[in-house]
């Protein structure tokens, strides 16, 4: 048994690490007596939520979700071949770390460049050996690019810059081996969060974080994919989530808190009339302007009355 405990291998905008209490403290009585053995997360991302409740609950099983190929593919690697992911990432790291600014710099883009190049002859539907190589360059670029952003331009070729980080932490040998264990009672897929409603039943708990609504025109950190994530997709999950409610399972689902712009916006007031709609507080964590890491305020939305309602 694995004693470094889970959590994300990788960084992640939009990552709930800070709203963990908030959510502990709305659980559905029914996780708490262990009659809600399956866990479904349709949009995992960093997997900051995922970690946290299977390290705490242990289910009998989960099933994670995204969108992103990439993200998927590496979940897979560090679930599968955890130990040749870790020697395969060890390399790169010492590479790296042994050079000056200027060299890791010049590293970092070339590997940008190779992993961009490398992406036509994936075949991220067939599990193979050079998943092990793409996931331990994902991982490299994700902790040496800036502020941890995965963002990927109009090709769907990633374009984060360099991000200078002195000490980057590119191989957490520990954290990984804990995050395999942990997945071994998981399956994960790739796919369209609509997907994962055949696991959906009254056994299940079910945590939704969908890229955020952005809350002005600059916001711009939902694009993790290509496609984006429009206000019809935001409707589209509302009809997921009351589908959902109707079999029967528990559902906690987090979004942005429009009313922070504009108090009149009722967008998710009226999207999820009839739920719980709790207003909780959150720090702005990514933004390419200092001055916009202040406080704002998020929504969780249940389908259950929590087991403690904490702040409003």
């Amino acid at each position: 048994m694995a004693t470094y405990t889970a959590r994300p291998f990788l960084k992640w905008a939009g990552g709930k690490a800070q709203l963990l209490d908030a959510f502990t403290r709305r659980i559905p009585r029914e996780l708490s007596e262990g009659t809600l053995p399956v866990f479904v997360e349709p949009f995992v991302g960093g997997g900051a939520v995922y970690f946290h409740f299977n390290s705490t609950f242990r289910f009998r099983e989960c099933h994670i979700f995204d969108i992103n190929e990439e993200l998927i593919l590496t979940y897979r690697v560090v679930k599968n071949d955890v130990c040749a992911l870790i020697d395969y990432l060890a390399g790169i790291s010492d590479d790296y770390l042994t050079k000056d600014d200027v060299g890791r710099k010049d590293f970092y883009y070339a590997m940008r460049d190779t992993f961009n190049r490398a992406k036509e002859t994936i075949d991220f539907g067939q599990y193979g050996e050079g998943w092990i190589e793409r996931a331990a360059q994902l991982i490299f670029l994700n902790r040496t690019c800036f502020n941890g952003l995965y963002r990927v331009n109009l090709q769907g070729g990633f374009n984060v810059p360099f991000g200078r980080c002195r000490n980057p932490t590119i191989l957490n040998e520990d954290l990984l081996r804990a995050d395999a264990e942990l997945l071994q009672n998981t399956t994960i897929h790739h796919g369209d969060f609509a997907q994962s409603e055949q696991y959906v039943s009254e056994e299940t708990f079910v945590y939704l974080d969908p890229p955020y609504r952005p809350l002005n025109r600059t916001s711009t950190f939902t694009q993790y994919a290509k496609e984006g994530f429009t206000d019809e997709e935001q409707r589209r999950l509302a009809a997921y989530y009351a589908r959902c409610d109707a079999r029967g399972a528990r559902l906690m689902l987090s979004n942005s808190d429009p009313k922070n712009v504009d108090p009149c916006d009722e967008f998710f007031d009226d999207l999820y009339a009839g739920y719980r709609i709790d207003r909780v507080p959150a720090r702005r964590m990514i933004n390419c302007n200092g001055d916009g890491r202040g406080e704002i305020r998020e929504i969780i939305v249940t389908n259950y009355d929590p087991s403690a309602p904490g702040e409003r």
